[in-house]
């Protein structure tokens, strides 16, 4: 019975904690190796930077965290899913799916958008003849068996932010006629993050306006009674959420580079509304949108002191270089009016697209 008791209890001496124990414990939670090492999504930029009409790639790559060797390694097949995240970040749209030699792309991404695929592991997204909806942020989501993991990349595009109300005057936009008078200025609605953007290089507007997400907001860089107070600090005043077909706003207006040649006609005499079209379809172009004199403006600098129609009905002259008699204390795309289209005379600004 002695010599019993003593192999019981060097027994329970052997299995006593080990002076470095917590190494022990952190090796012993290792074993779920045994099911293979775990997906890794990176994207090595967290923003891209590109313009309307350039081509991008946006970076995606995937490994397996305990492993030197690609994820493409494994024995399962890898599927790659691409897609684009909106303003309210709970609705996603799908941009590009493959798996094996299994290719799909979707909506107006069809034809524009494929793999890099520069090695096993580039799950990087080509995006071709890049526009304007193009901007916003991007998931790269890899999958590989049971395993799945996904990367964010945000896609800016250089471009000018422009505020914008209609014939009617101030305020009388709701939020879907907001976005239809963009896009017929050669535009998009504009994002926070676009007016934040612009706010910062010196846009000051007082003149409350929809932007992409359904907020209505306004920047000022000078503050003044009649725009949240003289004695407030400069920023981007919010004034919320609003009823997207009843409330009644301005809008702020996104736009970039354009494919064409933005010009004042030489005429040797001015112009009604309907003659300045007809002189420049003549010209072999078109009239010019409010969208195309600013980018011409900010993007180009271009500068003419000179008053012209637009094609929504309105007057406006790019001045890119402050003097006197043209806008003389800062840079600007100078506002005329909506003058009375069938009396009123003006020069014109066309616009011709290249093929």
């Amino acid at each position: 019975m002695k010599s019993l008791l003593f192999l019981v209890l060097i027994s329970v001496c052997w299995a006593e904690p080990h002076p470095d124990n917590s190494s022990l414990e952190h090796e012993g939670i290792i074993h779920i190796q045994e099911n293979g090492p775990r997906l890794l999504v990176v994207a090595e930029q967290a923003k891209i930077f590109s313009h309307r009409g350039g081509n991008v790639t946006l970076p995606c790559k995937f490994y397996h965290e305990h492993t030197s060797s690609t994820a493409g390694s494994g024995t399962h097949k890898i599927r790659v899913k691409w897609t684009k995240l909106t303003s309210d970040y709970l609705k996603e749209v799908d941009v590009f799916v493959a798996m094996g030699h299994h290719r799909k792309s979707y909506g107006n991404y069809q034809g524009r958008v494929f793999l890099r695929e520069s090695s096993e592991n580039d799950a990087s997204l080509i995006i071709t003849n890049i526009i304007l909806e193009d901007y916003g942020r991007y998931k790269c989501e890899v999958i590989e068996g049971l395993e799945d993991d996904t990367a964010v990349v945000a896609l800016n595009l250089e471009g000018v932010v422009f505020p914008y109300s209609p014939r009617l005057g101030r305020y009388n936009l709701n939020f879907h006629e907001a976005q239809r008078a963009c896009l017929e200025q050669d535009s998009v609605i504009a994002s926070f993050d676009q007016l934040y953007d612009a706010w910062r290089s010196g846009l000051d507007w007082c003149n409350a306006g929809w932007l992409s997400d359904g907020s209505v907001q306004y920047p000022i860089t000078k503050p003044r009674e009649p725009c949240g107070g003289k004695n407030t600090v400069p920023g981007v005043r919010n004034y919320g959420f609003w009823d997207k077909d009843k409330s009644r706003y301005d809008v702020f207006c996104f736009t970039s580079n354009f494919n064409g040649r933005f010009y004042y006609l030489i005429h040797p005499t001015k112009l009604t509304y309907d003659e300045a079209v007809q002189a420049c379809l003549k010209d072999g172009a078109q009239i010019a949108k409010v969208g195309q004199i600013f980018a011409a403006w900010k993007l180009l600098g271009y500068d003419r002191c000179d008053a012209g129609w637009l094609a929504d009905g309105s007057v406006r002259y790019p001045i890119s270089r402050p003097r006197k008699r043209c806008s003389p204390n800062e840079a600007a795309v100078r506002f005329v009016g909506f003058p009375d289209k069938k009396h009123k005379l003006y020069g014109v600004y066309c616009f011709r697209g290249y093929n």
